[in-house]
């Protein structure tokens, strides 16, 4: 009987401790993450965006420098390129499945797409780190690795968050491509 008792209380000890290492583990899939080179109008590498999964949602870091200082309107757009260098539109309009309104002030959006304003520092440096819960990276209708990728774009103007169809955020001045899978 010591034996049986013994026996239940290292298998007791084995499901606490699975259990804990469960609760330690990331709610979300394998910690998928993806690194792009942010480039300007004229292809030079001017920073990184990574994107993470998240529980519900993404965590975006982006670091540039070279950019004009204040705000910036950023967006992600439907499609994975950034080869037309002179306007960005090879990327296409913004991530929106449901057809939505433009705008976190718009009582009938916002879209998939709309991202806070990038503040940019005085030097023409940014370092930030945002979540997105309205996107993920693999899966749902908004997913950013679809079969022809997405692109974040940062714009020259700051959005308003109201205005169709982007917020009054003006041309595209730099781009990075979340490839497809």
């Amino acid at each position: 009987m010591p034996a049986l008792v013994t026996q239940f209380k290292l298998f007791c000890m084995a499901l606490c401790l699975a259990s804990l290492a469960l609760m330690a583990a990331p709610a979300y899939a394998d910690g998928l993450l993806v690194q792009a080179d942010l480039i300007d109008n004229g292809g030079t590498a001017i920073g990184t965006v990574q994107v993470e999964q998240g529980h519900k949602g993404v965590l975006i870091n982006l670091k540039a420098k070279d950019l004009s200082p204040g705000y910036h309107g950023m967006h992600f757009h439907s499609v994975g390129d950034c080869s037309d260098l002179a306007a960005f539109k090879s990327a296409g309009g913004h991530v929106n499945p449901f057809d939505q309104p433009h705008g976190f002030r718009n009582p009938n959006g916002p879209h998939e797409g709309n991202l806070p304003n990038l503040v940019v520092a005085a030097d023409g440096t940014v370092d930030v780190e945002l979540y997105s819960d309205m996107v993920a990276l693999d899966s749902g209708a908004a997913k950013l690795l679809d079969a022809d990728g997405t692109a974040l774009i940062i714009h020259t103007d700051k959005d308003d968050h109201y205005s169709q169809p982007i917020g009054g955020s003006g041309g595209r001045i730099a781009c990075a491509v979340i490839p497809a899978p």
